[in-house]
């Protein structure tokens, strides 16, 4: 219980730390890169609004000017002379009818005409094809197209070298972080784990001194039916109530002890295909008198190891439950099979009512009922599924409630299979 809680505040603020930074780095390098795409477009705005060149007042006004369409403002007159930039013209069949390429040297006419080429492809008006940014715009009056081609690698480069950086640091980060949370996780659950120690404590000191009560209880209910005889109405009701209270006392103090990892399994190789067989054909006559169809499909040679007696008490556990809460005239599955998790053993039965997703959240809490089907009309005390799955993390393997449909419910318990 408290390692669950430990794992579970661990991952719970290690997943915290996470999508913040997540969201602080990524929307950063979010920014960063529309950033890029907006300067590398208003770029291609000015040169595709003067035919694939710069204008003149461009190359020598050193005062701010508004960019041509209204696309934002340029910051420098040296931005002319920074950029470089090819174009090529295409008429409706995607032709090349001319190619520029005189402001820059690192692509020549056939690699600008192959650019060109994807660009048409695309379909799209604006995109990116390497580190080149591309702006297509068809001419209504001559019905061809100019595609200029911005070269965005510098912005490009950039930007990779700080969204690395940033990745880098983060996971740096990260570490640091989930190595503090590692180390305070102890303190910070520390109240939580005495106070549930407190409480496993006494559930088994108090389990031992009600025994002997019970014990003297049970003594006198012997020596008053020798006085007044064995069919007393009174006396079987005291024997009645006592041995219930014995037995809810036993099934506690078993529960804090697999909890709290101090019972004593003895850890044998068990074919649990035989235990399980055996005990479901022991359940089957209490089933067929209960007009319940009961069935099984147990395979052979599954092996775990394990405490039998313990999972003796888990099989005994799942297969009491089905009976007890089965719908009359329903149905009754038992089923073993191996798997790469391991054995995995299950139990499904038809239920009187529809469980609500409520109630199959806390089938597993101790003396959780539901206010219909599992009432203490049907006997038991409400702890039997905390005591299977307390068994069955024992083991190393996990226990789960399913509904598989209306009315109808499936037990899973994995054990891990021997070798």
């Amino acid at each position: 219980m408290i390692k669950r809680l430990r794992k579970r505040f661990i991952l719970s603020a290690i997943l915290s730390v996470f999508v913040v930074l997540f969201l602080i780095i990524g929307g950063i390098n979010l920014f960063n890169y529309l950033e890029v795409v907006k300067d590398s477009d208003n770029v291609l705005n000015i040169l595709m609004d003067n035919g694939g060149v710069f204008p003149e007042h461009m190359m020598h006004d050193p005062f701010e000017r508004r960019m041509p369409g209204g696309g934002g403002r340029i910051n420098s007159p040296e931005i002319a002379f920074e950029s470089r930039y090819f174009s090529v013209r295409t008429d409706q069949s995607g032709n090349i009818l001319a190619t520029t390429t005189d402001r820059i040297s690192a692509v020549d006419k056939a690699t600008a005409e192959e650019y060109a080429g994807k660009a048409n492809s695309s379909g799209r008006e604006r995109g990116f094809i390497g580190d080149y940014r591309y702006y297509s715009r068809q001419d209504p009056a001559d019905q061809t197209s100019l595609i200029i081609f911005y070269d965005c690698g510098r912005s490009l480069g950039n930007f990779r070298s700080f969204l690395l950086i940033s990745v880098i640091i983060s996971a740096g980060a990260m570490v640091l972080v989930s190595l503090i949370i590692i180390f305070v996780a102890n303190n910070a659950i520390k109240p939580v784990a005495e106070s549930y120690e407190k409480q496993k404590r006494f559930i088994t000191d108090a389990g031992h001194e009600i025994k002997t009560p019970l014990a003297i209880i049970n003594a006198d209910a012997d020596v008053l039916s020798m006085d007044i005889g064995d069919d007393n109405e009174w006396v079987a009701d005291i024997r009645k109530q006592t041995k219930r209270l014995t037995e809810l006392t036993n099934d506690l103090i078993l529960l804090s002890k697999m909890e709290e990892g101090s019972s004593t399994l003895t850890m044998t190789d068990i074919d649990l295909s035989s235990v399980l067989g055996e005990q479901a054909e022991s359940y089957k006559a209490r089933a067929v008198t209960r007009g319940v169809e009961y069935q099984s499909s147990i395979d052979g040679n599954v092996h775990i190891k394990a405490d039998r007696k313990a999972v003796e008490g888990l099989i005994n556990i799942l297969l009491d439950n089905a009976v007890k809460y089965c719908l009359e005239g329903g149905l009754i599955s038992v089923g073993l099979t191996r798997s790469s998790k391991g054995a995995v053993m299950t139990v499904t039965n038809d239920t009187k009512e529809d469980m609500s997703e409520e109630d199959m959240r806390h089938l597993f809490d101790r003396f959780y009922r539901t206010d219909r089907s599992r009432n203490s009309e049907t006997g038991g005390h409400g702890i039997g599924l905390s005591i299977a799955g307390a068994i069955t993390e024992a083991h190393g393997g996990r226990i789960t409630a399913t509904k598989k449909a209306a009315k109808k419910i499936t037990f899973t318990a994995i054990l891990p299979a021997s070798a």
